[in-house]
């Protein structure tokens, strides 16, 4: 025999006498734990699990999807905390007969006060007390809960006997009152262990973002503790799909800040709005006041303004009055119009014109304001002025009742529009008698909602063709966010008129708010040109219609030569002739629609105490993570950016908005550089969206809680500028 071959035998000798060895070992082991009840490789006594042993399961907790904005931002998510339990019976024993419970009071008083933020001498005389009366386990109040898995670890690490932790799952809404009413909340659900939707797309889309828990089970002691060197079964937990929205932070957290300056000029009981890409149908901003905190839920009114609130329109309706007359060739282009008090009467339900005071008037139809008319005027100027009388004269005149009631339907009046499962209205239809349907062609009588607007207004602004709106972009996997489930497609549900007819009421629509003369013109802005139409609508009370409240509303598109974005916005409130000259908080949004969509190329940047117009630029934010502080200062530089850095460190390794994110001129970036010691910048005049990055790239760091109160800019900040940011600590902002 070779030498090699007498090497390899030697080989599988001593394979198959180390295999028999652990056969050996194994088959003793089974032999001893059966019989002499010892756990060989252990070393564990199971004398004391005799009795006890028994098989448990326990839940392994499914996360619920996220929920995010168009752009990547957190708009929902889970958030795994744990809650302390000390046990403190003096009969609870573990492995070994090692005390179970809390036998050092002053060292575990002493751990979990510095932990905790709480006082050693609290916690001591709560541990005592409750040995001393004898309970079986107590907690640490509130400050003992929600706590991190650092803090966990931080406690863990101490090997206190009796301090054990339970982990809970909720669901945190990090921007707070984000479209409350759109998206909605979860809470838990006791039955199964898992989040729940109870309203908006928590809950349309709650099968989607609910996951599956697992189980584990284990044979454990009779004070849990798990045998060692036994076996478990485990079934993982199938964690919930991601839904990324069509909603834009920025967008929304501009809208929302235009409702509180309106709450604030007009005292509103009620403000509600939406922005939409007109071409897709994309909403990109919907919200109303009074709003609510998502992770407070004071909820005064469930009914969502924007799809479950109908309401009488005003004005904004006659643009539909003349895309009748237009698309069905019935309009006059260049004939006169008498625009002084309509007084009508009917045959057969159906009005006609005849001088005030005649026999067989049945009513008078007046402009807005006293006594207000303009003589005889063409019809492009009764949209123009909004001229109540005009309206009621093409009704009767150039169309009749029922062709008009045939393009309400196709613009989709009076029916729901299906929305992504949202709960709807669908308004009601009052075009019974001549003075209802004579009332319908200035906006009064029959209600509309929000969603009904936006649609119908897309075939005006669309040229002809009209988009369903809607705000669920993607489903997808949250393990792998390439595999999309879901991928929503733009549906065109009707084109009710021409291209023509679309684009001449369009350039009416830009003479309502470029004209001098225009009901319009007090929303116009130097960053781009507008077209749109406003409206006032009287709100019935006890049977009739006064003054003393209204609704005031605006339907704008922009750009005017190429409509692509639409904004609508409304409020209900007392009675103000000058609701349409105070247009400070709608300008806001408008411009910040414009700076956004490069939309305009200037924008007003304050500097030394001076205004100055600096050109805006769309730009991709670049990747800064791993290059040096040096490189990513640079590059802010060159396209306009605010950049803040963080931290001693040299080189990046965290930044918002992350790479590939849009931004423009003059948005801040903040860069992080190390994880060290972090510390509190001046946020004065900051908005939402900084305040909110802030608070992300920070938890890189510590665990920063965050509470933001009103819209603005930021005024006041609780923890002072320079400040080091402990862990666990809460930062306040108030924002004007």
């Amino acid at each position: 025999m070779s030498k090699l071959k007498k090497k390899q035998t030697f080989t599988i000798n001593l394979l198959y006498l180390l295999t028999l060895a652990v056969a050996v070992v194994v088959a003793a082991n089974v032999f001893l734990v059966t019989l002499g009840q010892y756990h060989l490789w252990s070393g564990t006594d199971l004398g004391a699990y005799a009795s006890a042993a028994s098989s448990r399961t326990v839940t392994l907790q499914a996360r619920r999807g996220t929920i995010y904005d168009r752009n990547g931002s957190v708009i929902a998510q889970d958030v795994q905390s744990y809650n302390i339990v000390c046990y403190l019976d003096k009969g609870r024993k573990g492995i070994g007969n090692r005390p179970a419970y809390v036998d050092d009071l002053v060292t575990t008083s002493q751990v979990l006060a510095e932990a905790l933020g709480m006082d050693a001498v609290e916690v001591y005389q709560t541990l005592s007390t409750k040995q001393q009366e004898g309970k079986y386990q107590t907690e640490l109040g509130s400050k003992g809960r929600n706590l991190t898995k650092e803090i966990k670890d931080y406690i863990d690490g101490f090997d206190l006997n009796g301090v054990e932790f339970v982990s809970t799952v909720s669901r945190q809404y990090p921007l707070g009152t984000f479209a409350s009413y759109l998206i909605g909340y979860a809470t838990s659900n006791n039955e199964q262990n898992l989040l729940t939707g109870k309203m908006g797309v928590e809950l349309t889309l709650n099968d989607e973002l609910t996951g599956v828990n697992g189980t584990k089970t284990y044979q454990a002691d009779k004070n849990g503790y798990i045998l060692p060197g036994m076996k478990s079964e485990v079934v993982e937990a199938v964690n919930g799909n991601d839904v990324i929205l069509t909603l834009d932070q920025s967008l929304q957290e501009t809208l929302e800040s235009a409702f509180v300056m309106s709450d604030e000029l007009f005292d509103a009981d009620r403000i509600w709005g939406s922005i939409m890409e007109i071409d897709t149908g994309k909403i990109l901003a919907w919200g109303q006041y009074p709003g609510f905190d998502l992770n407070e839920r004071v909820i005064e009114d469930y009914n969502n303004y924007g799809s479950q609130y109908g309401y009488e329109p005003g004005s904004t309706m006659k643009v539909f009055t003349y895309a009748a007359a237009i698309d069905s060739g019935a309009y006059d282009y260049t004939g006169l119009v008498d625009s002084t008090d309509y007084c009508y009467g009917a045959k057969n339900g159906v009005p006609y014109r005849l001088p005030c005071g005649s026999p067989g008037q049945l009513g008078r139809i007046t402009n807005a304001g006293t006594n207000k008319h303009w003589g005889m005027i063409d019809y492009d100027h009764g949209l123009i002025y909004s001229a109540n009388t005009v309206t009621a004269s093409v009704l009767s005149e150039l169309i009749s009742p029922s062709v008009y009631k045939e393009y309400l339907e196709k613009f989709g009046f009076f029916e729901t529009v299906d929305t992504d499962g949202i709960a709807e209205v669908e308004g009601k239809f009052t075009y019974n008698y001549p003075s209802e349907k004579l009332a319908l062609t200035y906006g009064q009588g029959s209600t509309v909602t929000m969603l009904q607007m936006m649609q119908a207004y897309s075939a005006i602004f669309g040229d002809g063709k009209m988009v369903k709106p809607y705000f669920i972009d993607e489903v997808r996997s949250s393990y792998n966010p390439s595999e999309v489930l879901y991928k929503a497609e733009t549906e065109i549900t009707g084109t009710p008129i021409s291209e023509e007819t679309a684009e001449y009421l369009q350039s009416v629509l830009y003479r309502v708010i470029n004209d001098e003369d225009g009901t319009g013109k007090h929303y116009r802005i130097d960053e781009t040109e507008l077209i749109g139409k406003t409206g006032t609508a009287q709100i019935a009370s006890g049977g009739s219609y006064s003054n003393s409240k209204t609704i005031a509303s605006i339907m704008l598109a922009l750009p005017a030569d190429d409509p692509k974005y639409m904004i609508y916005y409304a409020f209900e409130a007392g009675y103000d002739k000058n609701a349409h000259y105070k247009t400070e908080p709608i300008k806001t949004v408008i411009r910040k629609v414009a700076q956004l969509y490069n939309l305009t190329d200037s924008l007003n940047v304050e500097t030394d105490g001076n205004k100055v117009q600096v050109e805006v630029k769309d730009e991709i934010m670049p990747e800064l993570v791993n290059h040096s502080v040096s490189y990513a200062l640079n590059k802010c530089e060159d396209l306009g950016l605010d950049a803040l850095v963080f931290g001693e460190g040299n080189e990046v390794i965290f930044q918002m908005p992350e790479g590939g994110k849009s931004v423009i001129t003059g948005d801040r970036v903040f860069i992080l550089t190390d994880q060290n010691q972090l510390t509190m910048p001046d946020m004065t005049g900051w908005s939402r969206s900084d305040v909110t990055a802030f608070w992300t790239l920070a938890n890189k760091t510590v665990r920063l809680g965050i509470t933001m109160d009103g819209y603005g800019v930021v005024v006041s900040q609780n923890i002072p500028a320079g400040t080091v940011i402990n862990d666990q600590a809460e930062l306040s902002v108030k924002l004007e």
